[in-house]
């Protein structure tokens, strides 16, 4: 970048080493020509003059330097030169041999002291494109991607570089004495950087203020000023221009011609005027072009007429010949009606005319149109008597056809504009032809009326600009919803089609209070019949402009003149001083008040209109009113699921607690945490070229009443998107938001960041910032709500029994690519590893947060995201008695899936027992048992002993062996029952094995005694 400063030194340096060098040879030739008297004396046409550098004292030498050295002999004599800080004025050249001011002869011109450029055909002398990337490689090399970036010469004006590329245009100068710089620039397009400074020899930036740097935006088609003072010394001039090419289209070039500066010393000679240019009189400081259907040469003083059969257009430097004339040199318009209520159609050539009628293959033009009905006005219009369309008297109202009426009691008229009938422009509208290289389409008109449309003219050549504007001195919101807060004021609806078999492109841009022009919405190429829509949520004065380009290259033709757009019609809602098409209900002042009437009054914020009393009415809690609809309950909307409504009912929020019921346990979760402005930056990605940049979101999940005032307080959306490329050199404080031209407040927003770093500027880049969510729909754990997917799918499954929290959100703006609007998904799922604010993440599917750039899913995973905590989510423990204490400790289930809410008890003691209750009665009982058996065991033991005794007795006293007692009876009578109870013992007991042991008999033959009880007497019986 500073290869000029070295060569303008390194050229001062060897001037002055060559000057010196010539006053040598002046002095040795003088004393060779005495000694050889062969040369000729040295006359005007040998040499020519030059001032030698300036010395300390501001003073300098001429000399005469020959054209060929040792040509001739006799040199005129070095002389002292004019002072260094002389100059002429304009329209003037210093004459070196009399070093005298002498005007410029006719078809040249002279600035003084100073130097125009305005011929483009190539890039002029001193002027030197560099093109270089400001992001090196990752080794610090050059990226050659650029090697073909520069500016483009293109006739009249230089076109910048379309892409991301940095291109400096270069031009080192030498001032004498303070000067100043001005140049014409056309800057249309923000998404491309725009600067111009100054430095000096030793490539230090001069001091220069933001406003001198950074060149303003000029609206679509108007050419800018652009003047920066300049010191005496040398001056390196930089134009610098890098692109923004984040995915978008393609930017529009920056345009630049008649650079023109101030300051230097002195011009000897004066510069003829370019071809298609003249100058008549002498001591002209300018040329002047030549008008249509004439031509002029380089350096001209008059403009030379073209032949026959040819023609040319201003400024041309040659005739071309006229070509037959075709369908596309001419076009219809419709006449205004007349007093009969007719209108007809017309054919004019398009002017000025080039072709010509009456040669083979000539169309002619075609013949008037049958006159016919003349459409109905349009709504807010009536038909006077002269077949006029008149606007409507206020408090009165029309639909275009029938006359205007007043609005009945209890309304009021809805004002606005709404064109849908084309016989005549609407007053409030203009229509213009522009073209950045020439001005010959500047006197037509850009569209023509055509009944059901108006649709884009012919213009001069196929880059025109065909501009449509419409203005709108402000908007009024009706009386009965001006005490509404925030929210839509105004809107603006035109239904269009665009034609094209070229690279044609519309643009709808907006220029508020005459301050700036911005690109609202473009399209290219063809575009079947559709609306677009524009909202307004603030008052201004608004001019709304359409400009149709059927070919965006220079092209002194028309040969896509069929490439056409239409604009079917035009509705502009809540206009300052519009006119009615219809009455819609108001509020009436209430009964018991003392203005009471019919008179209409503005229904509080949050309020609708009683379709019985037309009385204003609070809408029910939770609820919101839908845009600007006031009237009927039903304007009432109730919000979302998860969601509440501020206190002016303009829209539902998240007031950071959520409810949900399952497996009869209800989860309740606290965001609070959450609830400030999150930030998500992706990337880093790369363009073609290799600029690097990266996607920055803005989320504000909810809010409640002690949040910072940006967040959603009463419904406030917190979330700020900022676009600073035009004033990135003044943001170095960024909490002044109020700086930057444009600011996106939405629930979630996203800007493209180019890093300050490596780019030659101070800060990042903000740019392209665009809203994806001003609607809340609701908050619910379902992944389907309002036609919304979630699509839970695009992310890991979630291993906790904890259910995903989705917050759903709706843009309405619709755009080019997403006519329904664009929508956005924020999944919140527990993570009781994560922090309170948790962290953002994308799909890795979608690396941009969004697959189709209309639909965003983001998943935010933190530890405020899991539930609040109850008594269900921990457990105790009871130790051991030791010592007489027990212990009690309490600890949460695992693994934790809650967060706040109830708060662990803490461990506790009490006292105990060494042995429990429940083992001292174990003891006892067991005791107790014990003495029961041991005394049943004593109690048998001591019964049979007196058994056996009364045996032994037995036996003793009976007479012989084994006689025993004869028994009473051995059977009963018949009809006898018996009294006796018989026990019978089939195993034989102890004392009768004691009995069969001692008493054998000799056969083996044993007896056993059974026990016979009887109610008599004891008797024994034998077995």
């Amino acid at each position: 970048m500073w290869r000029p400063v070295r060569t303008s030194c390194f050229s001062r340096c060897l001037l002055s080493i060559y000057l010196l060098f010539i006053l040598l040879i002046i002095s040795a030739h003088r004393s060779a020509g005495s000694a050889d008297g062969d040369l000729h004396p040295c006359d005007k046409g040998d040499f020519f003059y030059q001032y030698t550098e300036c010395d300390s004292t501001g003073s300098r030498w001429r000399v005469a330097i020959p054209l060929s050295p040792g040509s001739c002999s006799d040199l005129p004599s070095p002389t002292r030169g004019t002072d260094c800080s002389f100059s002429c004025p304009a329209g003037m050249f210093l004459e070196m041999s009399s070093q005298l001011c002498t005007p410029c002869a006719a078809g040249s011109y002279s600035l003084g002291s100073g130097l125009r450029f305005d011929q483009w055909d190539a890039i002029p002398a001193g002027f030197t494109s560099l093109a270089s990337f400001l992001d090196p490689g990752p080794n610090g090399e050059d990226i050659q991607a650029c090697n073909s970036s520069s500016w483009t010469p293109q006739g009249v004006y230089l076109e910048s570089n379309r892409d991301e590329c940095t291109v400096s245009l270069v031009y080192a100068v030498h001032l004498e004495k303070q000067g100043s710089v001005s140049f014409t620039y056309q800057y249309p397009d923000n998404n491309i950087f725009f600067e111009f400074y100054v430095q000096n020899e030793q490539c230090q930036e001069m001091s220069q203020t933001d406003d001198q740097k950074w060149i303003k935006v000029t609206s679509s088609g108007e050419w800018g000023t652009h003047t920066v003072s300049l010191k005496s010394g040398t001056n390196i001039l930089y134009w610098r221009t890098t692109g923004i090419l984040v995915g978008g289209k393609m930017v529009k070039p920056v345009l630049l011609k008649n650079i023109q500066i101030e300051g230097v010393a002195y011009t000897s000679e004066c510069f003829p005027c370019r071809p298609g240019w003249f100058s008549p009189m002498p001591g002209s400081s300018s040329c002047q072009a030549c008008p249509s259907n004439t031509y002029s040469g380089k350096g001209a003083s008059a403009c030379s007429a073209c032949p026959e059969h040819y023609y040319s257009h201003e400024g041309w430097a040659e005739c071309k010949v006229r070509p037959p004339c075709s369908e596309k040199d001419y076009f219809q318009i419709h006449t205004a009606c007349d007093s009969e209520g007719k209108t007809q159609v017309l054919y004019r050539w398009v002017e000025p005319k080039i072709c010509v009628e009456n040669v083979t293959g000539a169309v002619k033009l075609p013949a008037t149109g049958q006159r016919e009905p003349c459409p109905p006005c349009n709504p807010g219009y009536y038909n006077s008597n002269d077949s006029t369309c008149l606007p409507c008297p206020p408090g009165t109202h029309s639909d275009g056809i029938y006359a205007c009426v007043e609005c009945p009691a209890g309304t009021e008229p809805v004002l606005g504009y709404e064109y849908k009938w084309w016989n005549v422009l609407p007053s409030n509208m203009k229509t213009s032809c522009f073209n950045v290289g020439n001005s010959k389409c500047d006197d037509m008109n850009g569209w023509e009326v055509a009944g059901d449309h108006i649709r884009s003219g012919a213009g001069s050549s196929d880059n025109d600009y065909l501009i449509l504007s419409l203005t709108v001195p402000g908007f009024k919101v009706p009386a009965s919803l001006s005490g509404m807060t925030g929210g839509e004021i105004g809107k603006i609806t035109f239904v269009f089609e665009t034609i094209c078999s070229a690279d044609c492109e519309l643009y709808f841009m907006m220029d508020m209070n005459r301050k700036s022009t911005t690109v609202v919405e473009s399209w290219e190429g063809s575009k079947g019949k559709q609306a677009f829509s524009h909202s307004m949520t603030r008052n201004a004065s608004v001019t709304y402009t359409w400009a149709f380009q059927r070919m965006s290259h220079a092209l002194d033709v028309r040969r896509y003149v069929s490439d056409t757009v239409k604009i079917y019609s035009i509705k502009v809602t809540n206009v300052l001083d519009g006119v009615a098409s219809a009455c819609r209900a108001c509020a009436l002042v209430p009964q018991n008040s003392q203005r009471a009437g019919s008179s209409c009054v503005p229904c509080p914020a949050g309020f609708f209109i009683d379709r019985e009393t037309n009385r204003c009415q609070e809408c029910p809690a939770n609820t919101h009113l839908a845009g600007r609809h006031t009237y009927g309950q039903d304007a009432c909307i109730a919000c979302g699921p998860g969601s509440i409504s501020n206190k002016e009912h303009s829209r539902c929020f998240s007031d950071c607690f959520f409810t949900h019921t399952e497996n009869n346990r209800t989860l309740t979760f606290d965001l609070s945490p959450m609830s400030n402005v999150a930030s998500l930056i992706l990337g880093p990605s790369f363009t073609s070229k290799g600029t690097k940049y990266l996607h920055l979101f803005n989320i504000s999940l909810c809010g409640h009443e002690v949040t910072l005032k940006i967040s959603p307080v009463n419904g406030k959306r917190a979330a700020v998107c900022t676009d600073n490329v035009t004033d990135v050199s003044s943001k170095d404080d960024q909490s002044d938001l109020s700086q930057f031209v444009n600011t996106v407040d939405s629930f979630l927003c996203q800007s493209t960041i180019i890093p300050g770093d490596g780019r030659g500027f101070r800060m990042a880049i903000s740019s392209q910032s665009i809203s994806l969510a001003d609607t809340f729909l609701g908050a619910t754990v379902d992944t389907v709500l309002s036609g919304v997917n979630a699509k839970p799918d695009l992310f890991p499954e979630n291993p906790n029994d904890v259910p995903d929290i989705n917050f759903f959100y709706r843009s309405t703006q619709a755009t080019a690519s997403c006519d329904q609007g664009r929508s956005s998904v924020i999944t919140v799922r527990c993570d009781p590893d994560a922090s309170d604010r948790g962290e953002l993440s994308v799909p890795s599917s979608c690396p941009a947060g969004t697959c189709d750039g209309c639909m965003f899913h983001f998943l935010w995973q933190s530890a405020s995201a899991c539930p609040r905590c109850t008594e269900a989510d921990y457990h105790l423990i009871e130790g051991a008695c030791r010592g007489g204490i027990q212990e009690t400790l309490y600890v949460w289930n695992e693994p934790k899936l809650c967060s706040k809410g109830v708060a662990l008890p803490s461990r506790s003691s009490a006292p105990c027992e060494v042995i429990a209750l429940w083992l001292k009665v174990g003891l006892g009982v067991g005791a107790f048992v014990a003495v029961l058996l041991v005394s049943l065991t004593f109690y048998f033991w001591k019964k049979n002993k007196r058994l056996e005794y009364k045996y032994s007795r037995l036996v003793m006293s009976a007479n012989k062996e084994c006689e025993l007692p004869a028994a009473d009876s051995c059977a009963l009578a018949e009809g006898e029952e018996a009294e006796d109870d018989v026990v019978y013992t089939q195993k034989p007991s102890l004392l009768g094995k004691l009995r069969a042991i001692a008493n054998k008999h000799e056969g083996g033959e044993s007896s056993e005694s059974v026990q016979l009880n009887s109610s008599r007497a004891d008797r024994w019986v034998l077995g």
